[in-house]
């Protein structure tokens, strides 16, 4: 039962008891049903206002769903095409094992690590990647 329903129930009770609604008792209580009456009418509103903002919401809702879906989903999938771009833009470094002479290119994870084994003759190798970052900028400046 809602509010409205419960007023117009207590405004019956109030009729049927027979009350003079223009003195005393039946006044106070004429007015009190008057009060509820508007109290469960804006009630009423409000309940309306809430349901008109909740389908509001859940549309919302699953437009950003479907939004975050299409934005991440593709993310996803084009994950592997971008490791594949960045793998070709990489430069590839190259060294001379000064054991055998044999020259190999580095990986990335070799130069992380700073060692690399010659795939030849299994010479363990240390990378000083800081003297060859030194070396850059002076040659420009002999130039």
């Amino acid at each position: 039962m809602t509010a409205s329903e419960k007023v117009a129930y207590i405004k019956g009770l109030i009729e049927g008891m027979e009350l003079d609604t223009s003195k005393g008792q039946g006044k106070l209580l004429a007015a009190i049903a008057d009060v509820l009456e508007d109290l469960a009418l804006g009630l009423d509103d409000v309940e309306d206002s809430i349901d008109e903002l909740d389908a509001g919401l859940d549309a919302v809702s699953d437009d950003l769903e479907e939004l975050e879906n299409y934005v991440y989903d593709d993310e996803d999938e084009d994950d592997d095409d971008y490791e594949d771009e960045d793998d070709e833009d990489e430069e590839d470094y190259s060294v001379v094992c000064p054991a055998c002479g044999e020259e190999f290119l580095l990986e990335n994870e070799d130069l992380d690590a700073g060692v690399v084994q010659c795939p030849e003759c299994g010479e363990t190798l240390e990378l000083d990647l800081s003297a060859e970052d030194e070396d850059e900028p002076e040659e420009d400046e002999d130039k």
